[in-house]
């Protein structure tokens, strides 16, 4: 089920209440039911997947631990190279089945194409489960944090398969560590009412995200992509700034609805993003974007490749190989491809650029505490961010590029500005109205506000500090308006969220 739908406001409240009336040594396991009624609400049989990377890695768990306790060391490595390996290959195998087989199949195809050879492959009419990739990396980092001796092998298969299904992050993040959230399975909670009303303020900041901001202004951007051949490059240009906005918005506020959901709960989920836009250079923007995935691939994936160990330019091809990888998991896509390898480039050519423009700065004797100057750099950051977002939205890689082009060739400004044959303006012909889009703004003006301030200090103390009337006040207020103002209803998707398909 989704976050932004009846049944979740109907589900979340009464597993919250049974979890506190029940006794504490069964809490787990009222969770872990739960958490598969959750999973299964897209589809029962996304049960039997989950139970299979579940089993798989428990199992490798318990062997790689076994060896641990082996008098001889070096056959103990040696096997537990061999369970870690087979877990990985068996998890990426069911990965590359469901996510990559149809992509891996059209490009032998193509391939043999072109030589004129004719490749027959076998199809499978199979759907992509939800959040595939999200529990199978969990899954995976608890296999190599027992590898590598960072946390023991949990001895309880049930507890171990609510650390992969944990519902609040099952299905789009954060992708959690063993060492954090499967220690938190085995530990009391107790209701606490002011980590619950925190809780509680987070889950309202992500619905405002979902609902008021992403899936309003979705509508335009929908609208821009779907019919791109047939808008100015302007347009093009509004729906791809837009689209950064949402995407922000919408994974974003998937995080907070289930960071704030686990705090009502007791459990403490890591930080996912940190105001990714206002990132002064693209390494940054990547230490603030979805950064259990970042955190993921640069412990389990860049460091493994050498890191910056083995010299500069072997640093930089693990790193091109790390946001290549990183491209290819968020969809079996070459746009998704072409989006990672933009911004792994983007880091190489300023790592390399880097020297030259010291010396730029300091000989104009640029002081790099001036406020313009930040602005400046955070400007310069998110345009080559929303660019490389372009392919991400984009339907394909050459689609993409067709796109650019025709921003470039039909760029237009005025046709924003000019009226139509109904005497309305450009701007409002593309899926919003006047009020739709001025909403949409102001909405978008309270994000930006908001983590200014959230990127000196955290705002919720501020707000549970309030006197008990303006306190109660901003509270209703804040629910009147992510009800009164959210997408709902015709000519808006109150759609699932974006990194579902994940």
């Amino acid at each position: 089920m989704n976050f932004n739908s009846l049944q979740f406001l109907i589900f979340f409240p009464v597993v919250t209440l049974l979890y506190f009336l029940i006794p504490q040594r069964v809490r787990w396991v009222w969770l872990l039911i739960t958490s598969y009624y959750f999973y299964m609400g897209w589809n029962p049989r996304y049960a039997v997947l989950i139970a299979t990377s579940t089993v798989i890695t428990f199992i490798s768990g318990l062997l790689i631990d076994r060896e641990n306790h082996r008098a001889d060391q070096t056959h103990a490595v040696r096997n537990k190279k061999l369970w870690v390996a087979l877990s990985f290959v068996l998890n990426l195998a069911i990965l590359f089945f469901f996510k990559y087989w149809g992509f891996f199949t059209k490009n032998v195809i193509a391939i043999g194409g072109l030589f004129d050879i004719t490749i027959q492959m076998p199809t499978f009419d199979v759907l992509l489960p939800v959040g595939i990739s999200f529990y199978t990396f969990q899954a995976l980092s608890y296999t190599m944090d027992v590898y590598r001796g960072e946390i023991y092998a949990e001895r309880n298969l049930f507890k171990y398969a609510l650390f992969v299904s944990f519902f609040p992050q099952l299905v789009a993040g954060p992708i959690e560590r063993s060492e954090n959230l499967l220690v938190q399975v085995n530990q009391p909670h107790e209701f606490d009412a002011d980590r619950a009303r925190d809780g509680l303020l987070l889950m309202l900041w992500g619905f405002f995200q979902k609902v008021v901001i992403a899936d309003r202004i979705a509508t335009l951007i929908n609208h821009v992509y779907g019919n791109w051949t047939e808008v100015a490059g302007i347009s093009i240009v509004l729906a791809t700034v837009l689209f950064a906005v949402q995407i922000y918005c919408d994974f974003g506020g998937y995080s907070s609805i289930a960071i704030g959901a686990a705090q009502v709960m007791g459990f403490t989920l890591m930080e996912n993003f940190k105001q990714p836009y206002l990132a002064t250079s693209c390494a940054d923007f990547w230490r603030r974007w979805h950064i259990s995935l970042s955190s993921w691939f640069r412990d389990y994936l860049y460091i493994p490749l050498g890191g910056n160990r083995k010299g500069k330019w072997r640093k930089y091809f693990n790193n091109l190989v790390t946001f290549l990888v990183s491209g290819l998991w968020h969809g079996a896509q070459w746009s998704y491809v072409a989006w990672g390898g933009l911004n792994g480039l983007y880091q190489v050519i300023g790592d390399i650029l880097k020297p030259a423009r010291t010396k730029v700065l300091d000989a104009l004797h640029v002081n790099r505490e001036w406020k313009i100057w930040k602005a400046l750099r955070i400007l310069l950051t998110f345009c080559l961010i929303d660019f490389a977002w372009l392919f991400f939205r984009a339907p394909s890689f050459l689609t993409g590029v067709a796109m650019i082009r025709r921003t470039l060739t039909n760029f237009y400004p005025d046709a924003l500005f000019t009226a139509g044959a109904d005497g309305s303006l450009g701007l409002y012909t593309l899926g919003l109205d006047v009020a739709e889009f001025w909403l949409a703004i102001v909405a978008i003006l309270i994000l930006a506000v908001v983590d200014i301030l959230k990127e000196k200090r955290p705002l919720r103390p501020y707000i549970t500090r309030l006197p008990v009337v303006p306190r109660w006040i901003f509270y209703f207020v804040s629910v009147y308006v992510i009800l009164i103002f959210g997408a709902y209803g015709p000519g808006f998707d109150a759609s699932a969220f974006i990194y579902f398909q994940f």
